[in-house]
C-alpha cells in the first residue's frame, strides 16, 4: 500500500492532527464526530445571510413540478370568450406551431371557474380545495416557453436552457447557498412513483457544477432511499476501521490526482452516514397527528402517495433541507401517466388533479399555521401549457388539447410576494402572453431574488463562460414582490 500504515491507537490529539491532512481525513472525523468520539467547535453555516446579494425573503423552496403540460384554460386562467366562440375555428392568418399540427376548433374550459376567497382570484373547479388557499397564492398568468417539445421545454423550466448538461434550479441553490444542516442533501428530489419526467434522471442534474449538487432521489413511501444502509450488518469497530483505511486509500488517490469527483464522492460518504440516522426519522410519518395526515389525504386512496411527498417535503424543510422538488406526472409511453391531455381533458386532467388538489392545499395551509411560509417559497410549474382549440382536424370539437408554449401559468405562494394577485395575461382566447410576458429566465431570476440572491452574479465557470442560471437573460418580476 505505498508504505502507508492504518494506526488504529491514535490519541485525540494525535487524529486532529492527521485529520488537517485531507479531505479523506475530514471525512472520517465527521463520521466519528456524529458518533460522539472527537468533538468539534459550531461551524457557520453555508447560507450566511450577511453575504447574500439582497434582504433574503425567502430561506428554503418546494417546487412542484407538474409533468406534461397543465391547461391554463382550465385551470388559473379564465377566458369567458371561450364559452362564445366554443365550436368555432381559430381563424386569423397564423398557425400555431403545435406539437401534432392539428389545430381544431375553439374548445370552451372543461371545470367551471369562479372568484375565490377575499381576493377574488378566478380558479376552476379543477382545484376545489387549492381555491380555498386563493388568498396565499400569487398566480402569473403570462408564462411562455420556446419549445413545445416535452423534453426540451422541460429542461427549460429547470435549468433555463432547452439543452441538457445545464445544472437545474435546485444544484444552484445547492451551490450558492449551501445546506442549513449537515444530516440531511441541501436539494432532495421526490418523483412520482408512476414514472420519470421526460429526459429522465437529468431532471434533477448537477450539471457542470460539482457533484455534491445533484438531487437526492427520496422516496415518501417504503425505501426512502436504495443501499442507505449496509446490505449485511457489520460491528461498529469494523466500520470505523474500514472508513479510516479508505479515507487514506482515497486523500492518497486524491493528491495525485486532484479529482472532484473523488472529494464529492467522499463527501457524499460523510453525508450519507449521518443520513442513515437522519432519514429514517424525517421519513416516518407516524408521529404526525391524525388530522394532520387527514388533511393531507393520507390513507386515501387517489391522495395518499403525493399527501405523503407534501407531507414529507414539509418535515424536510423543518430539519434544514433547502431545496424540495415533487413530481406530479411521469411516464410518457402508452398509457401517459402525467398531464399530457392530448386525447381527453376531463379524463385525464381529472385523474391528475385529483391526486395533488387536496394535499397541496394541505402543503399551503399547514406551512401558514406553523409560521413557515413566511420564509418559504412554495412554486408550481409546467413545462408549458395547452391550446385553446382541440387537437383534432376538420369540423369535429375533439377532447382533447395540443401542447401549448405561448401562453400558461405558474403559482407561487410565500414570502415576499403579493397573496391573492394574478400578474400578466394572455389574449382573450389564453393562446398567447401578451400581457407582462414571463419567461423562464424571469421566472429563475425572481425565485432567485426572493432568495436573496442577484441572479447576474450567481455565476460558475465553465468552458471558458461565467454560466448562469438565467443564460445573458431574464429580469426579476417586480409586479408580485410584495
Amino acid at each position: 500500500m505505498n508504505g502507508m500504515q492504518l494506526n488504529t491507537n491514535l490519541n485525540r490529539r494525535d487524529f486532529l492532527d492527521w485529520t488537517k491532512c485531507g479531505i479523506g481525513g475530514a471525512a472520517l472525523a465527521s463520521l466519528l464526530m456524529q458518533d460522539g468520539r472527537v468533538t468539534a467547535g459550531s461551524e457557520e453555516s453555508d447560507a450566511d445571510e450577511r453575504s447574500l446579494h439582497y434582504p433574503v425573503k425567502a430561506r428554503r423552496v418546494i417546487q412542484i413540478t407538474a409533468c406534461g403540460g397543465v391547461s391554463q384554460v382550465d385551470s388559473f386562467d379564465y377566458k369567458p370568450a371561450l364559452e362564445k366562440l366554443h365550436g368555432k375555428p381559430l381563424g386569423g392568418d397564423e398557425r400555431p406551431d403545435v406539437f401534432f399540427g392539428k389545430v381544431g376548433l375553439l374548445r370552451k374550459n372543461d371545470w367551471e371557474f369562479k372568484q375565490r376567497g377575499q381576493s377574488g382570484l378566478w380558479i376552476s373547479e379543477l382545484f376545489p380545495h387549492l381555491a380555498t388557499k386563493a388568498d396565499e397564492l400569487t398566480i402569473i398568468r403570462s408564462m411562455f416557453a420556446e419549445t413545445s417539445n416535452h423534453t426540451p421545454a422541460t429542461f427549460q423550466e429547470s435549468t433555463g436552457f432547452r439543452l441538457n448538461g445545464f445544472p437545474v434550479l435546485g444544484a444552484w441553490l445547492s451551490y450558492g447557498l449551501g445546506s442549513e444542516t449537515e444530516d440531511l442533501p441541501a436539494y432532495i428530489v421526490i418523483p412520482d412513483s408512476r414514472g420519470l419526467p421526460a429526459g429522465g434522471t437529468i431532471n434533477w442534474t448537477n450539471g457542470f457544477l460539482s457533484a455534491r449538487h445533484q438531487g437526492v432521489v427520496m422516496r415518501s413511501k417504503g425505501t426512502a432511499i436504495n443501499d442507505l444502509f449496509p446490505a449485511r450488518e457489520i460491528t461498529q469497530e469494523t466500520e470505523v476501521a474500514s472508513r479510516a483505511l479508505l479515507a487514506q486509500l482515497n486523500e492518497e488517490h486524491r493528491r495525485e490526482r486532484g479529482d472532484d469527483v473523488l472529494s464529492a464522492r467522499i463527501r457524499s460518504y460523510e453525508l450519507a452516514a449521518r443520513m442513515q440516522i437522519a432519514v429514517p426519522e424525517v421519513t416516518n410519518l407516524d408521529g404526525e397527528t391524525a388530522a394532520t395526515q387527514e388533511q393531507y389525504g393520507l390513507e386515501q386512496e387517489d391522495t395518499d402517495e403525493f399527501g405523503r411527498s407534501c407531507l414529507l417535503a414539509r418535515r424536510l424543510l423543518e430539519r434544514g433541507v433547502r431545496f424540495v422538488q415533487l413530481f406530479s406526472g411521469g411516464a410518457f409511453g402508452s398509457p401517459r401517466i402525467n398531464w399530457d391531455g392530448h386525447e381527453n381533458m376531463i379524463r385525464n386532467h381529472g385523474r391528475e388533479a385529483k391526486r395533488i388538489d387536496k394535499p397541496l392545499a394541505a402543503l399551503v395551509g399547514d406551512l401558514r399555521q406553523r409560521g413557515m411560509l413566511d420564509d418559504t417559497l412554495v412554486v408550481f410549474t409546467s413545462e408549458f401549457g395547452r391550446t385553446p382549440f382541440t387537437q383534432s382536424a376538420g369540423d369535429v370539437i375533439g377532447d382533447g388539447r395540443d401542447h401549448n408554449q405561448y401562453g400558461f401559468s405558474s403559482w407561487m405562494a410565500g414570502a415576499g410576494l403579493k397573496h391573492g394577485f394574478a400578474y400578466g395575461a394572455t389574449d382573450e382566447i389564453g393562446m398567447k402572453a401578451v400581457e407582462d410576458r414571463v419567461h423562464w429566465n424571469d421566472f429563475h431570476a425572481t425565485v432567485l431574488r426572493l432568495l436573496g440572491i442577484d441572479h447576474e452574479r450567481l455565476t460558475y465557470y465553465h468552458n471558458g463562460i461565467q454560466r448562469r442560471l438565467t443564460n445573458v437573460a431574464g429580469e426579476v418580476i417586480q409586479g408580485i414582490l410584495a
